[in-house]
């Protein structure tokens, strides 16, 4: 029983092709991540650990000088702008102007600084050239740049945000 079927070339069998998209899936895959990885800016990575370790430290002390202060704030946000109203354990904080800066989670090209005048004792407005939409997490700062409030919520927010040494808004 022995039959003399002539086989194709070892190029022209279906078992070839079959086994052979797998690792051409592979090589087009590792490609097309190769050539984002590089094209791609990653804004969330740092190069210089040391520097951003000892920025966290003086992070901590603007905490704490906050706490030491009594410091607490409350913002609400109305369209494009933004009331805010800070006092102190001695009473309203008398500051000239305060600076809020808001960072995306994610997207390092969307963060924004803003800066608030002084309306009244202890009152303080800023007005915003576009809505804020979205999640954020936003710090607030005197004008010496010596303490710091620190919070998280999504915005616009219905509510007033509460912000207070030591203890953060998530909203």
């Amino acid at each position: 029983m022995t039959e003399n079927t002539s086989t194709g070339p070892w190029y022209r069998q279906p078992w070839l092709l079959f086994l052979m998209i797998f690792p051409g899936a592979a090589i087009i895959w590792c490609t097309i991540a190769i050539t984002v990885a590089l094209n791609t800016d990653n804004a969330m990575v740092t190069d210089d650990y040391s520097k951003e370790g000892r920025g966290i430290n003086m992070e901590i002390a603007r905490d704490e000088a906050a706490k030491d202060l009594g410091l607490r704030a409350s913002m609400a946000f109305e369209d494009r702008e933004i009331s805010l109203s800070v006092d102190t354990s001695d009473g309203s904080a008398d500051f000239p102007y305060l600076i809020l800066n808001l960072f995306h989670p994610t997207i390092a090209e969307r963060d924004r600084t803003i800066q608030f005048r002084a309306v009244g004792e202890g009152q303080y407005v800023a007005d915003l050239n576009q809505p804020i939409e979205g999640r954020w997490y936003f710090d607030l700062r005197g004008p010496d740049n010596d303490w710091r409030l620190k919070g998280e919520s999504n915005l616009p927010s219905e509510r007033r945000l509460t912000l207070g040494a030591g203890a953060e808004d998530r909203g």
